[in-house]
């Protein structure tokens, strides 16, 4: 989502995961793929939401847009985008929560296309620790990424319940220290990415418990930074919109090339699972900058974030002319 292949890779994407495992070093292995025109490095992470870039990388796609692509895998989201904003890489595929709070702190940030969207969110938990509801949580400690899309995800589900962050102990965990985290006690629920489902259920066995939440579309976005030029982005868009055409139709296939690509960083029986639950394909839309006006105003009130919350401010982050030039139709109306 060629990287450095030992320290493994987080799907371009997750994705996140988000963005995924403890803070590792932004990783690269190999050379780019082939092409005749400009270089550019992609960050990303492990999870599914970059599935595309994942294909693109597989399946040579770079080279049919003349232009050489190196992705860089990151352990979540919030890292790629820190690599973007920090100028080792050009482009970043990140969650919306982190860009949103890259816009409101001021960066230097373009968001260029929203690639993909997920709403199959779970609250881990055990089932002897009684939270039967998410109403049930005042009180208790929840682990969590913060500063991740998995956040707002759980200011989401407490909302569903009347609750805030203030209601609740928030600790702040790595997505793979969850697992451990409950199995041990530590927590009384967490929310991680979701690459780390099943580890979680490993780890409790029969304790095992867990709420579902479908109350917050997470959005995978393409993001520029300062030194991405409008030529190389539309060339890395188009071999997007070409590998997101491939996985539509031939999912499966698309699924063993993002395992492929992923080197050992995701497992089959998680691509099987989540990747059908995402929905891809690159656009911006209204719906895309109402949800970062959304997320900017619980920011602001909830971390005490600085900068313009207004519709306005988040449409000037908008970037549209490269997804326009590679894909008129993806582009609605602001």
């Amino acid at each position: 989502m060629p990287r450095p292949r030992a320290a493994a890779v987080l799907l371009l994407a997750v994705l996140l995961a988000a963005a995924t495992a403890c803070s590792r070093p932004g990783s690269s292995g190999g050379s780019p793929a082939a092409g005749d025109g400009p270089s550019v490095t992609v960050a990303g992470s492990d999870y599914l939401g970059g599935a595309p870039v994942h294909l693109a990388q597989e399946r040579g796609l770079w080279a049919a847009e003349h232009v050489r692509v190196k992705p860089e895998a990151f352990s979540t989201g919030r890292d790629a985008l820190n690599a973007v904003l920090g100028g080792q890489a050009q482009l970043g595929v990140v969650g919306d929560l982190p860009a949103v709070t890259a816009a409101l702190t001021g960066r230097d940030l373009r968001i260029v296309a929203d690639l993909s969207r997920f709403s199959d969110w779970r609250l881990l938990t055990r089932a002897d620790h009684g939270i039967t509801g998410f109403d049930r949580l005042r009180g208790r400690r929840i682990g969590l990424p913060q500063g991740t899309n998995v956040e707002y995800a759980v200011a989401r589900m407490l909302a569903s319940a009347g609750l805030t962050a203030a209601d609740v102990q928030v600790v702040n965990l790595a997505p793979n220290q969850i697992p451990a985290a409950l199995a041990r006690g530590d927590i009384d629920a967490g929310a991680t990415f979701p690459s780390f489902y099943d580890a979680t259920r490993t780890a409790l066995g029969d304790r095992y418990a867990e709420l579902r939440f479908t109350g917050y579309t997470a959005r995978t976005l393409l993001v520029a930074g300062p030194a991405a030029t409008d030529p190389a982005t539309t060339a890395v868009l188009r071999a997007l919109l070409r590998a997101q055409a491939e996985l539509t139709a031939d999912p499966a296939a698309a699924r063993r090339a993002v395992l492929a690509q992923s080197d050992g960083a995701l497992q089959s029986a998680y691509v099987e699972a989540f990747q059908p639950a995402y929905e891809y394909r690159p656009t911006l839309s209204a719906e895309l900058l109402q949800q970062l006006q959304d997320e900017a105003g619980w920011a602001k009130a909830a971390q005490g974030l600085p900068g313009p919350a207004d519709r306005a401010a988040l449409l000037a982050r908008l970037h549209p002319g490269p997804l326009a030039a590679a894909d008129p139709g993806a582009v609605a109306a602001l």
